[in-house]
């Protein structure tokens, strides 16, 4: 009981955190975010490093997706402008995912404390909301924290080791389980950061945390996809782009999956660290092997999802 507590509280208090670290960003730079979207996309590559900046700024791909989504909702941007920006903001999230890997439980509570008082004297000013990402920021290491010592026991759980074991044995399996994970959280870089904490544990292996996070980088693409419903065609192709942008870079990994593991292992001392740098490493990837074919891409999603019902 104390276990299912500690992981429930500590993933609240992880999710809740990256909700509020992104709303403090985005409200920071909305603004800049729109005037950037409409003015800055005019060539594919320049789209790409519009989508990284937007990225970085508001620390998630997700809603940089789905304000891209909204865009050629309104005929504001077409296709090609739509998924130059989703390749640069696959790369932007890796800052997200970078900064997790890093032990920076000291500056969490100091982060927090300080992002409170500034949220609670500026509210919707500039300052109330640095503080309000400034608080997001240490509830996400307080959480991780959480959720690391609500981990350590199950170590020794048969039921739970056997569950890793069953991942490990099917890579295929452990990309399923990725996405999944994705999915239900809404944010590829929140699960990313569980799966550095099970390697931070030994309850998993590199291939097998490379696996899942090739997988939670196809399960973030929901959100996206379901802001498409309601919308038009366009909106649809975009959502359609994420999808097998992802999915078709898992693709090419996944039969490379031990080579690229052992790559990533090179780079760092540490398991979450060359999660990350995994993590990384597919979406820099992914990103620089479609940008120079990005009019054959546009069009393999035009034949996915034709611009007019048939």
């Amino acid at each position: 009981m104390f276990t299912v507590l500690g992981v429930c509280t500590g993933l609240y208090m992880l999710l809740k955190g990256m909700n509020v670290m992104k709303v403090g960003l985005e409200n920071l730079s909305r603004e800049k975010m729109r005037r950037a979207l409409a003015n800055l996309t005019a060539t594919p590559v320049t789209a790409a490093l519009t989508g990284m900046v937007l990225t970085m700024l508001a620390q998630s791909s997700t809603a940089i997706s789905v304000l891209t989504v909204g865009f050629v909702n309104a005929g504001l941007l077409n296709l090609v402008q739509a998924v130059g920006i989703l390749l640069g903001a696959n790369v932007g999230t890796c800052i997200t995912v970078q900064l997790i890997s890093f032990d920076l439980l000291h500056l969490a509570l100091p982060a927090a404390a300080a992002g409170a008082v500034l949220w609670l004297l500026g509210r919707q000013n500039p300052y109330g909301q640095l503080g309000r990402a400034l608080f997001g920021f240490g509830a996400v290491f307080a959480g991780l924290h959480l959720m690391a010592a609500a981990l350590a026991p199950l170590q020794h759980a048969p039921w739970f080791t056997g569950a890793l074991v069953s991942l490990q044995r099917n890579a295929a399996l452990s990309v399923v389980a990725g996405a999944l994970a994705a999915a239900l959280l809404h944010s590829s870089a929140a699960a990313t950061g569980i799966v550095m904490l099970l390697s931070n544990q030994n309850l998993i292996e590199l291939p097998t945390a490379v696996a899942i996070v090739l997988g939670n980088n196809i399960g973030t693409c929901i959100t996206a996809v379901l802001a498409s419903l309601s919308g038009s065609r366009a909106g649809k192709q975009v959502a359609a782009a994420h999808v097998l942008l992802n999915v078709l870079g898992a693709l090419l990994f996944l039969p490379l999956l031990y080579p690229f593991a052992l790559l990533a292992g090179c780079t760092a001392d540490s398991l979450p660290r060359q999660v990350a740098n995994a993590h990384t490493l597919f979406n820099i990837t992914s990103s620089l092997v479609v940008l120079p074919v990005i009019y054959h891409f546009t069009a393999l999603v035009r034949l996915v999802v034709p611009d007019r019902l048939r």
